[in-house]
């Protein structure tokens, strides 16, 4: 599913009107129309005590004059507040509608207008708030700032209508003020800010209308992020051919482990090999090869040469690369440790290395804010850091990058050239040609270790069985976080294991495949 900035449905909307003929003015009364349905459907007892309607002076306002129409036709009893001293254009029009048809109007132009709204917000049944939309770029003051504080302290459930007022469409970050609603009913297209965080928490749940914007007026806004969704994983995900072997389906090396951390490069091979690679191979320290090996029988192991700490050494560069022949894709970094030998041993593959990669964990610290080994890399590189090791990235602090998760994961990107994933509540990912996308799967039991081990061995997979980096990343992104949820709804909420998430993938796959599925 598409996710829009301000500017590009700017763009869309003036596409409807200039290039097929579509009046806005219908568009605002499909806007409103659509948003009333929801809002009977949602709250219908408790619209029995009434509804309040908060409109602004632009064409939010406009879309909550229709919805106060439309809801007064149904016999609800409607009180609308107007936060400007005039309505243009087309909400305009609608205002001239409205007050045919004798709809209580209180114009809210300083704080001395707004004692009526604190006790109309109080005894209402549903509050809608279409003061402000996607195009606010400034915070709310004065009467707006108060009227917020008023929605927010009231019981009643509040309905936004395509923002919330206050927050920024494309940052999900408040501008200020924000109105905490229940519920936020969105016009044609989900906008970027409602499914990254903190957008989400002021969204509430999100609900999407079509208001008859044609696909064609989209299509030349030229988007390109994602919201991941089920049907971009049923398009994409390939069936397995009947005459298919194990070498059909790619062989991935894993480089990953030291003395201690043994587990990491089981949980990286379990991720692989869960994923469908056909073969897996876990290149490790010698001291823990025996414990692979014993860990996981379905995986491969060779031994390198380690140093006196129990990582991998620099001398076995040559070993490596000669078991990077013939393999399909690679996977660096989890539990390799971070001494002077194993980061110099983890820099000269990832620039090396022929094969696609997913540069993970300590190969990520490894790599630091020397991004010219990623840039000058022979072979596509997906990197998979969380907030810490994106910030050692770009030489700053994880706050830094929490701030502005979007602006991280380009930068990210455009600076590495490669698909970069930047692991937390809803991961984003970013290409350097500027596509985008959001993951929604995925819970707060996924804060554990060896969780990002197993993603990095399902996207190394992906890459095996030939799919382009992007839709490996994204592919890895979804499925894991939607395996992660099945386990939750299963165990409960948190205290299930890396493994057991691991261990729901062919079952979510099977959700996708099923009906593709080829008998011999």
């Amino acid at each position: 599913m598409l996710l829009a900035t301000s500017k590009e449905m700017q763009v869309i909307d003036q596409s409807a009107a200039k290039d097929f003929a579509i009046p806005s003015l219908i568009l605002m009364e499909n806007a409103g129309r659509g948003a009333t349905d929801l809002i009977l459907r949602n709250y219908k007892e408790r619209l029995a005590r009434g509804v309040v309607i908060l409109v602004g002076p632009g064409s939010n306002g406009g879309d909550g004059l229709v919805i106060a129409r439309s809801l007064f036709q149904q016999g609800v009893k409607t009180e609308i507040f107007a936060f400007c001293r005039e309505f243009k254009g087309d909400s305009g029009v609608n205002y001239q509608i409205v007050k045919a048809f004798g709809i209580p109007i209180k114009w809210c132009l300083d704080e001395g207008d707004l004692p009526d709204l604190k006790d109309a917000a109080e005894d209402a049944g549903v509050i809608v708030d279409a003061l402000f939309g996607t195009g606010l770029n400034r915070p709310l003051s004065d009467v707006f700032e108060v009227a917020v504080e008023l929605v927010n302290a009231s019981e009643a459930p509040v309905v936004s209508v395509d923002m919330p007022s206050g927050l920024s469409s494309d940052t999900g970050r408040p501008i200020g003020p924000v109105i905490m609603a229940d519920m936020t009913v969105t016009m044609a297209l989900p906008k970027l800010g409602q499914v990254i965080y903190p957008g989400v928490d002021y969204v509430g749940g999100l609900e999407v209308i079509d208001i008859g914007i044609p696909k064609a007026a989209v299509r030349k806004a030229g988007i390109k992020t994602l919201l991941l969704d089920r049907e971009f994983v049923a398009e994409t995900l390939r069936s397995r051919p009947p005459e298919g072997h194990k070498g059909t389906f790619g062989h991935v090396l894993v480089i990953a482990g030291s003395r201690g951390k043994s587990g990491a490069a089981c949980l990286s091979a379990l991720g692989a090999l869960r994923a469908g690679a056909g073969l897996v191979t876990v290149a490790c320290p010698v001291v823990i090869q025996p414990i692979v090996a014993q860990g996981l029988k379905e995986a491969m192991t060779e031994g390198l040469e380690e140093g006196d700490d129990g990582s991998v050494s620099a001398n076995a560069l040559a070993r490596l690369e000669s078991l990077l022949a013939g393999k399909k894709a690679a996977v660096i970094g989890p539990g390799l440790g971070l001494g002077d030998d194993v980061r110099q041993f983890m820099r000269e593959i990832i620039r090396t290395a022929p094969v696609p990669m997913v540069v993970d964990a300590d190969a990520l610290t490894a790599v630091g804010a020397d991004h010219e080994i990623l840039m000058n890399a022979r072979g596509p590189r997906v990197i998979t850091p969380h907030p810490g090791e994106a910030a050692r990235l770009l030489g700053c602090t994880s706050a830094d990058v929490q701030r502005d998760r979007v602006a991280a994961v380009k930068m990210l990107s455009e600076r590495s050239r490669a698909i970069a994933v930047l692991k937390g509540a809803r991961t984003i990912i970013s290409a350097p040609d500027g596509r985008l996308a959001v993951n929604p799967t995925g819970n707060p039991g996924m804060a554990a270790g060896g969780m990002g081990d197993i993603l990095g061995g399902i996207i190394g997979a992906f890459l095996a069985q030939g799919y382009s980096p992007w839709d490996a990343a994204l592919l890895g992104v979804f499925l894991h976080g939607q395996a992660a949820d099945r386990v939750a709804e299963k165990k409960g909420p948190f205290g299930y294991l890396a493994s057991e998430v691991a261990e729901e993938l062919p079952g979510v796959f099977r959700e996708y495949i099923n009906g593709r599925i080829h008998h011999c």
